[in-house]
């Protein structure tokens, strides 16, 4: 592809002047964790000389050391690639008296190297293609940052300006076009963010592999960030969802002190809470932090009561993290990994005391990029154009030294020609497939971008002035399949869809791991169906089959709720029982529900039951017992009747009205059996009859009571002189009056019948945990009506009866009745309040014991005295002696 020459008029003009500005603002911040490039080597522009630049051509100065790339190859279109070889660096003191030196990496990183050989093996095999960028070769600029941010934002610039040194007094303007066209990386959240706010401007596409920090995806702050790994937005709300599934909800968290860890937890805390999980304690901590401050992160994970850790760590800070957990020999806990760690087999090999047994987290699905491993494979320090990188790799690897001039005998000697086939170390272990995958994406996605930009069929159009703003948009918009048939698009925040699978860590018998998939959380799915998890035959910490458990409480049993514990959090709390008429039906309840009128909780109270129906039955003591009494009181009466009838010729019987007696018997015997109506379940019928047969028979029996003590009034008129009034007052004037008396009664029931008749009625508040049947009065003046009656004829016989108690007659029959009615008014004055007070079915006892007794009362006080006299003392039943004509015997 030809070059754009340096007089052509670009987009890209003035990008060298831009970039030496953005490096001056980022020189003049504080230092991020005592790097040495806090003190930049690149030289401030004065303010004066800004201006002038401002209105004249720029033109292009090196400001600060040249950047050399440690793979480089030249292609008609190049990429940039930035990763950390070297996990970190040597830290120097500075005088501030002299410039400082180039940043002195160390600590190979074997696993950034796969990725830089991944992007190599994308870009070989596009430049070997014919279907995709036909004619076009792809080169690559890779830089390694030595895991420093400053360095990074750094080797950004380097990319995106170029490393020519130009001469102070060259009058060259910086019209050049970009060197890159799209950068691949870089690995972690921390260094992406800072270089996507660098290259943002610019609109170079930045297309990492694994940086999932949520923050990313924000386009205001991040325009040109994309990437083939999901947000960790997603990640953190699996994470939480997974911890649910097991039912901890009392955690610790460890995190990094970066953007990946602290926006990860911030999700995982939010979603958590959501899902009633509580965080104990939330610690961070960076590689670099000082032993007394690991120190602090270990004591807060040993003063714990949280058996389950959630670890949000990056792969470097994991290994940092492992050697403290080992040091101190911290096993038993359950470790819930992020993506950064969980699926790295080579923390098996570091974990000596096997504390990270057991562990299950999320990891990005497997996959499988064909021909990688055998490039990988085949790498050699000598077939390489930039042979110091790879000769530090190879060393390194093999633990040798090339043969120098000074011989080192404390290491064999390497040729460059060892094989690798059979080798086991971190660089050969290939369980990072799926982060590789990723790499070979993001290439493949920049490919598939210039190539429809570039119009390509069986030629690419070479003429396309190539526009990274152009780019970014194409790749926004790109979707293609990969050689194994997997599926490449980007959201419209730049990010892929969210699916992970979940990987637990199982051991084996012989002491060493499975890395074994479980189940999977794909976040296109509906929400109960994101996570499918299989947790059968699991083994936990220590070996352990069954799930660990960690709750800050017991889980409240039914029949109890919630009440929090003051000053701890939601999930700290006590299990109360659930107070009288209401239950919980479901585990660690908040509330408890008051059960239905008619229902009563059961003794667990954890549902709610049928109250028992309570009534006065035949089956029940109370029930027999006034039953027993009702029939004796009935067999009572029918042997007067039969004692009456016998001797109803005699002077006894015919002097006491025997027509009224027989009545009066008939009513009493009805009493007794109208008692037991009030006896048994109540229904419609029931409650209509006992009231108002209870009312109309009282009130016969009572006419015939009256009527016998105004015929023993009339008798005692008739044998004074001149008084006639007992014609007044004959048979049928006793029937009469018996008869009108009664009717008065029925007139006044049948009123109550037809305006509110007694009807059953379920008494639930008399008892918290019974129904009581009972009748409800309905009119309750109908009822009192009938009461009142029965009192006033009650009050006029006893007063009459007064009257005549003191007539001359051997037997007068007054006095009885005066007795009879002095117990009849003293049951049925004491009757109106117990009945009134008697709770549930008792009150029907009251009156069925006030019906019982002066019933009794009656028969007793009037009838008895008579059958004594007919049966133990007949010759006192004569006319003479009932007439008071014979002398009593002497003493």
């Amino acid at each position: 592809m030809e070059k754009t020459s340096h007089g052509q008029q670009n987009p890209w003009r003035g990008h060298c002047l831009s970039a030496v500005r953005i490096v001056q603002r980022v020189s003049e911040k504080q230092p991020l964790r005592g790097n040495p490039y806090a003190a930049s080597p690149v030289s401030h522009v004065p303010l004066e000389r800004s201006a002038t630049l401002a209105t004249e051509e720029p033109f292009c100065r090196q400001q600060g050391d040249q950047e050399t790339p440690q793979l480089y190859k030249d292609g008609d279109i190049n990429l940039g690639g930035i990763f950390y070889f070297h996990s970190s660096w040597k830290n120097e003191q500075y005088s501030y008296k002299q410039k400082p030196l180039a940043l002195q990496c160390i600590s190979l990183n074997f696993r950034e190297i796969q990725f830089a050989q991944t992007m190599l093996f994308a870009i070989e095999e596009i430049n070997n293609k014919t279907d995709l960028l036909p004619g076009i070769s792809l080169g690559y600029s890779i830089y390694d940052t030595c895991g420093s941010i400053p360095r990074s934002i750094k080797v950004a610039l380097a990319l995106n300006n170029g490393n020519e040194s130009l001469s102070s007094n060259s009058d060259k303007p910086c019209t050049k076009p970009v060197q890159v066209q799209a950068i691949v990386g870089e690995t972690s959240s921390s260094p992406s963010t800072a270089i996507a706010t660098v290259i943002g401007p610019f609109h170079i596409p930045l297309i990492s592999h694994f940086a999932t920090c949520a923050c990313l995806s924000d386009k205001t702050k991040y325009p040109s960030f994309l990437r083939t790994v999901p947000s960790d937005y997603y990640q953190s709300r699996a994470l939480a969802h997974l911890v649910k599934h097991f039912g901890w909800t009392w955690v610790g968290a460890v995190r990094t002190n970066d953007d990946y860890g602290n926006n990860g937890m911030a999700i995982f805390k939010e979603t958590a809470e959501q899902l009633g999980i509580c965080l104990e304690y939330s610690v961070s901590f960076f590689r670099t932090d000082s032993t007394e401050k690991m120190q602090k992160v270990i004591n807060t994970i040993k003063a714990s009561t949280s058996k389950v850790i959630i670890a949000f760590v990056a792969h470097l800070d994991m290994e940092v993290l492992i050697h403290e957990l080992s040091n101190h020999n911290l096993t038993g806990y359950q470790w819930v990994g992020s993506e950064g760690w969980i699926s790295d087999s080579q923390f098996a090999t570091v974990d000596k005391n096997h504390i990270l047994d057991g562990a299950i987290g999320v990891s990005i699905p497997k996959a499988h990029v064909s021909g990688l491993r055998e490039f990988m494979f085949d790498v050699r320090p000598l077939k390489s154009l930039n042979n110091d990188f790879y000769i530090e790799f190879w060393e390194t690897l093999f633990n040798c030294k090339f043969k120098r001039e000074k011989s080192d005998e404390k290491y064999k000697q390497c040729t460059g020609h060892e094989d690798l086939t059979g080798m086991e170390n971190s660089f050969t272990d290939m369980s990072l497939m799926p982060i590789f995958n990723n790499v070979y994406k993001g290439v493949y996605a920049v490919a598939h971008a210039l190539h429809n930009i570039l119009g390509c069929d069986k030629t690419c159009n070479k003429q396309v002035q190539l526009d990274p703003f152009m780019i970014l948009q194409v790749i926004r918009n790109i979707h293609f399949k990969t050689k194994e048939g997997e599926e490449v698009y980007f959201n419209e925040d730049g990010d892929p869809i969210a699916k992970y699978e979940i990987m637990h860590w199982q051991p084996r018998e012989n002491g060493t791991l499975d890395f074994v998939t479980v189940g999977i959380y794909d976040a296109s799915l509906q929400f109960n169906k994101q996570l499918s998890l299989q947790n059968k035959g699991l083994l936990w910490a220590q070996g352990s089959s069954k799930v660990p458990v960690s709750v800050c409480s017991e889980k409240c049993p039914p029949g109890t709720r919630k009440v929090l514990q003051k000053g701890k959090p939601v999930c700290c709390h006590d299990c109360i029982r659930c107070a009288d008429g209401e239950i919980s039906n479901i585990t660690d309840a908040v509330t408890c529900v008051k059960c239905p009128p008619e229902l009563w909780p059961n003794k667990r109270r954890d549902a709610c039951l049928k109250k028992e129906a309570v009534f006065l039955s035949y089956d029940e003591i109370m029930g027999i017992l006034l039953t027993t009494a009702a029939l004796f009181g009935t067999c009572i009466t029918a042997i007067v009747i039969f004692i009456f009838f016998r001797y109803r010729k005699t002077p006894l019987v015919r002097a006491n009205n025997s027509e009224l007696s027989f009545l009066l018997l008939l009513s009493l015997t009805l009493c007794f059996l109208c008692s037991l109506t009030f006896i048994g379940q109540p229904s419609k019928w029931s409650c209509m009859l006992r009231h108002t047969a209870f009312g109309i028979i009282f009130v016969l029996c009572l006419s015939c009571v009256l009527g016998k003590t105004m015929v023993v009034l009339m008798a005692f008129k008739a044998t004074l002189p001149g008084q006639n009034m007992i014609k007044w007052f004959g048979p049928a004037q006793q029937r009469l009056s018996v008869l009108g008396f009664t009717l008065v009664q029925v007139i006044i029931c049948i009123l109550w019948l037809a305006n509110s008749p007694p009807f059953p009625h379920k008494n639930l508040g008399e008892f918290k945990d019974k129904i009581i049947l009972e009748c409800a009065l309905g009119s309750a003046v109908g009822f009192w009506s009938v009461l009142g009656y029965i009192g006033l004829l009650a009050l006029l016989c006893f007063i009459f009866a007064f009257l005549a108690r003191k007539l001359p007659d051997n037997f007068n029959e007054a006095k009885f009745i005066t007795f009879s009615m002095l117990i009849f008014c003293a049951v049925w004055i004491t009757f109106i309040p117990a009945y009134v007070s008697s709770p549930g079915n008792l009150n029907v006892a009251v009156e069925i014991f006030a019906i019982l007794a002066s019933t009794f009362g009656l028969l007793i006080c009037i009838f008895i005295p008579k059958c004594y006299i007919m049966l133990l003392k007949p010759q006192q039943n004569t006319k003479k002696h009932i007439m008071g004509k014979v002398p009593p015997k002497s003493l």
